[in-house]
């Protein structure tokens, strides 16, 4: 049985890849009583809302707008009623392309009216124009077929038979250019989704746009904007979606633009929540863990890049892309393609061959897809020749890279100055605590300029911000809180820290790799690195904490937006947390508001012993 994305994630510790290894060693609140418990069980256990830049909550309010049948205007000649008879032998022909139970929908049309969207997707054009011929000519034209987005099919009465037409009551005025929707997924990343509808809708994915890419493993809402599509196109798109669902639609001047948002709210549940290996009743865990969430409440938590930025296999990417910066071809392309204690599953026949034969044809026919950075390399290699002594060379390894998609190279550069920066924020905890001090570094409000389109975060591209040291005066006048605390990723056009000791971290976390903080350029543009400014302490808004019961780990425990809506159609109001009175664990919700690029393990890591 293959192993799915959470079963990596959870083996992640076990692979050698720790906080530790990635600098996220400090905490700010000193006390113990932390607890142990198990996160994103299921994906349903990670709910994430956008908030949108009117610092509103998105939700799923809707799923599209009704439709109604209604007179046409003319009066075409009316259409033969009953059901449709045809001989059991083309019957038969129509069964082998459709299924039986689609036939017997299709058969009753001049009785219900009702049109028919076919269960199968016939991806084949030849598939498709067969069936188109099929239909005109076994019923003689009183049904029409059309072809979905979806390339499934919809057959109903002929324009010439039928009297009535379906349309769309909405209240979103004239059509503009583009269309902003709201984004519901289940375990789904972002651009995967906006892969999948622009195939549907047969438009490119670069005409769907969005404000924040959001994890896969998780519930999230978020909003999407669509150029070019009409509300009547996609509306009833929803029954051909599997795992997302969209609504909430409306028109608008602008695309929505990457950094769109003010930040995300988070509702996480915890499972099989124990202290110090124990489960305790619920009063006892709410007087233990109350000073931890006073501390987060009030102070925030250490704004570290989370563990998802190193990737999910055993090699960190963070070591690729200390490769990269050190121009080391070769030597990232190998550990791209190397075998690991954990990676996916289909990719490990792909990683065997290449280091027992070194033949990138042969890996490559075994290497899936979806490995975007190896298929690419091996893709490439391919079609190389090898030096004398039966090796690729440097230049080969380059060219290979290369050939990987844009934003999964420039990650892998984007993740050493996490790296980096993470290691420096745990030094500058150690040394000064929550004290600001003269020399510390604020965003200077003053000055910006354009922003490099590389950096791939939520944050908005328009600008690029500037700093400035912290004076003594500032400190003796109180003039900043540890919340305007910044410190730079290590790049060309950053300043660093003017205390001797933290600039001094830059220096030797990165002569351990042969790096300097202070020579960034690279002749490659794209891992010749700017830098950018994060700050040290992340808030914490909207804080709400909940401890529940329940007997089994697959349990739901809080209700989807999805679930809450269908509910409501129902004509049932039902509360987000599900009440469940008894049971033999204990669960702790967590709700929170955090800021764009803020990591929510991050923030629970305050509350949790190491469980990430």
């Amino acid at each position: 049985m293959k192993r799915k994305l959470a079963d990596i994630e959870r083996q992640k510790a076990d692979s050698g890849i720790t906080e530790q290894h990635v600098g996220i060693t400090e905490y700010i609140y000193k006390g113990g009583d932390r607890i142990a418990g198990l996160l994103k069980q299921r994906y349903t256990d990670f709910l994430v809302n956008e908030i949108g830049l009117d610092g509103k909550v998105i939700h799923l309010e809707d799923l599209g707008f009704p439709e109604e049948e209604v007179e046409k205007d003319t009066d075409p000649e009316k259409s033969e009623r009953g059901v449709l008879n045809i001989p059991e032998d083309r019957k038969s022909d129509l069964i082998a392309i459709l299924g039986e139970s689609d036939v017997e929908k299709l058969l009753q049309i001049p009785v219900s009216g009702e049109k028919l969207v076919t269960e199968k997707v016939f991806e084949n054009k030849e598939d498709r124009t067969k069936l188109h011929k099929l239909v005109r000519e076994l019923f003689k034209n009183r049904l029409e077929s059309l072809t979905m987005a979806t390339n499934q099919f919809e057959i109903s009465l002929s324009s010439r038979s039928s009297r009535r037409r379906t349309v769309i009551n909405h209240n979103l005025g004239d059509r503009k250019r583009y269309l902003h929707a709201v984004l519901y997924k289940e375990n789904k990343e972002t651009m995967e989704v906006a892969g999948l509808l622009a195939k549907f809708l047969n438009i490119p994915v670069k005409n769907v746009k969005y404000a924040g890419t959001k994890d896969r493993r998780g519930v999230t809402v978020q909003k999407i904007s669509l150029e070019r599509i009409s509300v009547e196109r996609i509306n009833n798109l929803n029954r051909a979606l599997r795992g997302f669902q969209i609504g909430g639609f409306s028109y608008a001047d602008e695309p929505l633009r990457l950094g769109d948002l003010r930040g995300n709210e988070f509702i996480i549940t915890i499972k099989d929540v124990t202290l110090n290996g124990q489960t305790l009743d619920i009063p006892t865990l709410e007087e233990k863990l109350a000073p931890i969430f006073k501390s987060i409440d009030k102070y925030g938590f250490i704004n570290y890049f989370g563990m998802q930025r190193f990737g999910t296999f055993s090699v960190s990417t963070h070591e690729v892309g200390k490769c990269l910066l050190q121009s080391e071809w070769k030597k990232a392309g190998e550990l791209i393609l190397s075998e690991q204690e954990v990676v996916l599953p289909d990719s490990v026949e792909a990683r065997r061959i290449w280091k027992e034969t070194r033949d990138a044809s042969q890996a490559l026919k075994k290497m899936p897809r979806r490995c975007s950075a190896e298929f690419s390399i091996l893709s490439r290699l391919e079609h190389d020749q090898k030096d004398e002594d039966g090796e690729y060379s440097e230049n080969s390894y380059f060219k290979a890279i290369m050939g990987i998609p844009r934003n999964l190279r420039i990650m892998y550069g984007h993740a050493y100055q996490s790296y980096v920066w993470n290691m420096v924020a745990s030094a500058r905890m150690r040394l000064f605590g929550m004290e600001v001090v003269a020399g510390d570094l604020v965003i200077d409000d003053s000055q910006t300029v354009e922003q490099d389109d590389d950096f791939e975060e939520d944050v908005k591209k328009e600008t690029f911000v500037r700093a400035k040291p912290v004076t003594q005066e500032d400190v003796d006048n109180n003039a900043y809180s540890i919340h305007d605390i910044v410190l730079p990723t290590p790049g060309f056009d950053v300043l660093y820290p003017e205390n001797e000791t933290l600039r001094q971290t830059y220096v030797d976390v990165m002569a351990k790799d042969g790096l300097d903080p202070f020579k960034m350029s690279r002749r490659v543009r794209e891992f010749s690195l700017a830098g950018s400014y994060r700050h040290v302490f992340g808030r914490v808004d909207g804080l709400k904490y909940y401890f529940c019961k329940y007997d089994a780990n697959t349990d739901s425990l809080v209700r989807t937006d999805l679930e809450l809506l269908r509910l409501r159609q129902q004509g049932r109001e039902e509360p987000r947390l599900i009440s469940r009175p008894e049971g033999s664990k204990v669960a702790l919700v967590v709700q929170m508001q955090l800021g764009v690029s803020a990591y929510a393990t991050m923030a629970l890591r305050e509350i949790l012993d190491g469980q990430q």
